[in-house]
């Protein structure tokens, strides 16, 4: 890890809390899935549909599929943020304030009660949104590869196995997770 932290240089791991906590896992739903750019031209097109492109959860509520649908957006993924404005509409979605005060576990078990919202999405926003530095997301095949190269193996790590050696970076895990990420862009020196 020395190696690599050497060649890629300072962490740059921004944290962007310009949104709330709903309009980030909207993004991170439209996202899911899609080239960057897609994604964009599609997020774009979702927020052209609300007053001054914020969206709000009963707003979102009261669109009809077929409105939604001509963002771009799958059945799917209309499905899953009519469920997440539902839940946000409830007030049953913890605010910031709320998930800065609850472990990493407890908000990753609570968000993923909404369609559409696995472990990856609520560890991106751990690391981005809330900027919690111990988080490892084993699952994520770019941290499974650039693990992969950092040690010069030949078969793709399972995540139980990037899980234990991971512990050794703990309570930086997601500076690591940043490093894992960056170590794809860059070739290793052998030795």
């Amino acid at each position: 890890m020395d190696r690599l932290i050497e060649q890629v240089g300072p962490l740059e791991l921004p944290v962007k809390r310009s949104r709330s906590v709903f309009e980030y896992l909207v993004r991170s739903i439209v996202y899911q899935q899609l080239s960057g750019k897609a994604a964009a031209t599609i997020h774009a097109r979702l927020l052209a549909l609300f007053p001054n492109r914020r969206i709000d959860s009963d707003r979102l509520l009261k669109m009809t599929d077929n409105r939604l649908r001509s963002a771009g957006l799958s059945h799917s993924k209309c499905l899953a943020l009519r469920d997440l404005a539902a839940k946000a509409h409830l007030r049953e979605l913890p605010t910031t304030r709320q998930l800065q005060r609850l472990a990493d576990q407890e908000i990753i078990d609570r968000l993923t009660q909404i369609r559409g919202i696995g472990p990856w999405t609520v560890q991106m926003l751990l690391i981005f949104y809330l900027g919690r530095p111990d988080v490892l997301p084993v699952g994520d095949l770019g941290v499974r590869k650039g693990y992969q190269q950092l040690r010069g193996f030949k078969i793709l790590p399972d995540p139980d196995k990037l899980e234990r050696a991971g512990q050794r970076w703990r309570p930086y895990r997601s500076v690591a997770t940043w490093y894992l990420w960056r170590a794809l862009d860059i070739v290793l020196p052998t030795g």
